[in-house]
């Protein structure tokens, strides 16, 4: 019978305790705004020094509502969003398993390679990285395919990880992207605030 009462407190809660909460749930969101502007200035540093003009593209703007409403409908959607893929990283960073985001990409990254030499070496060090035993960022994956991976890195070919980012999306598909979703964080970016967008400037 330990059920929550109408209006949210806890039964037997007193109302400090419930202070206390809303304190912990602000002090997560402030920490995720740190994380995900982390993210957000990083995600183009690699090519940032290469040239000047790509700064612009380093300042991503908050989504709006609608936007934000729109990577509950799917995975993809949210993937397909600069800010959306990198609030979803601060997310995992959160629950320790920055590692399943951080392989899907280097793969999506690995797919786009032209050059066989870079294939190879790109290759060997997603499996150093995320699959040998004891790997760093080591993901969850069973023997079988980690295996499979070993043989097939020796001569690279685009679908050597296929199997593995295959179920690690699955993965963060059907645990963290749930997760995310009931976040108090994504709540906040769904919510319509009062404040006129035009306080942006132009």
């Amino acid at each position: 019978g330990g059920r929550m009462e109408r209006g949210g407190r806890r039964r037997g809660e007193a109302p400090e305790e419930e202070a206390e909460r809303g304190r912990m749930k602000r002090t997560i969101i402030k920490d995720w705004k740190t994380r995900l502007s982390y993210f957000l200035q990083n995600s183009s540093n690699s090519t940032k020094m290469k040239s000047k003009k790509v700064v612009k593209q380093c300042t991503y703007f908050r989504p709006s509502p609608e936007e934000a409403q729109l990577w509950s409908e799917a995975f993809d959607e949210l993937l397909a969003n600069k800010y959306g893929l990198a609030a979803f990283r601060a997310f995992l960073k959160s629950e320790f398993c920055e590692e399943n985001i951080e392989f899907w990409l280097a793969c999506e990254d690995f797919k786009k390679t032209k050059s066989p030499q870079k294939l190879t070496s790109k290759a060997k060090k997603i499996y150093n990285d995320f699959i040998e035993k004891e790997a760093p960022k080591e993901i969850n994956i069973d023997f079988q395919t980690k295996n499979m991976i070993a043989q097939n890195i020796q001569e690279a070919t685009h679908t050597c990880f296929s199997a593995a980012q295959k179920r690690v999306y699955s993965l963060m598909e059907n645990n963290s992207y749930p997760r995310f979703l009931e976040s108090e964080f994504y709540q906040e970016l769904c919510k319509k605030t009062p404040i006129t967008r035009a306080a942006q400037g132009t």
